[in-house]
């Protein structure tokens, strides 16, 4: 029984072996004729890659019409008597008020007082030392940080807002 297979296995083996060298011996025959120009073009066709149909477009779409203008009748004026109507009295314009001013940074008179100030900044950061050292850098250039644990970088001007990494990211927390 374990011959019988041995045996099957060993002719296909051949078989597998002498279609290869077939082939290969007919498209070295072909590469021969056309290059002594017995042929224009190579006797096998290349495959066509298969192309899935396109489905075809969607219908147009109809833009949506607008809605009716409801039919009734136009406000009429008041009567007039032939005396001039004076104006209705205007409330008086207030000039425009400045905004409350914005959260202030705490003052920064010494390095030291980075420390304590950054640590509040960076309590809620997932890279807690990274932020530190950041804020830190950043404090001593600017004398400033920022109120809050995130936001409000502007308050601390454009020195701590355009600080930059090498890879051109915000370098201030």
């Amino acid at each position: 029984m374990a011959s019988n297979s041995k045996s099957r296995l060993l002719l296909l083996g051949i078989f597998v072996l002498l279609a290869t060298n077939v082939s290969s011996y007919d498209e070295e025959l072909i590469n021969q004729n056309v290059k002594q120009g017995k042929y224009a073009k190579p006797l096998v066709s290349p495959v066509a890659p298969v192309v899935a149909p396109t489905p075809p477009p969607p219908p147009p779409v109809k833009p949506p019409t607008p809605p009716a203008a409801p039919v009734g009748k136009a406000p009429t004026p008041p009567p007039t008597t032939g005396h001039p109507v004076a104006p209705a009295p205007q409330p008086p314009v207030n000039p425009p008020v400045a905004p409350a001013p914005g959260p202030v940074p705490p003052i920064v008179r010494s390095n030291k007082d980075c420390v304590p100030l950054c640590e509040n900044r960076c309590q809620l950061h997932s890279r807690k030392r990274v932020c530190v050292r950041a804020c830190s850098t950043c404090c001593e250039r600017c004398k400033c940080v920022p109120p809050g644990t995130y936001g409000n970088r502007e308050v601390c001007g454009k020195c701590y807002t355009d600080m930059v990494t090498h890879g051109n990211r915000f370098k201030c927390p």
